[in-house]
């Protein structure tokens, strides 16, 4: 999709989807979710901090 050219996908295409993005990934309430677990605070800390460094660099901030 290009653009604002955005649709509603069907519930085949979101299953589609989910398929490519591996394991852990569902929906839930047309939401899009999956749950990281660390064997540590410094794992979850430091992975938390990469994804707010990439969120800044694509100056995207969910």
């Amino acid at each position: 999709m290009q653009g604002n050219d955005y649709r509603l996908l069907s519930p085949e295409e979101v299953k589609q989807e989910l398929e490519k993005l591996g394991r852990g990934w569902v929906v839930k309430d047309n939401k899009l979710f999956k749950v990281f677990e660390f064997k540590d605070f410094n794992k979850a800390f430091g992975f938390m901090a990469r994804v707010a460094l990439e969120a800044e660099r694509l100056q995207h901030h969910p």
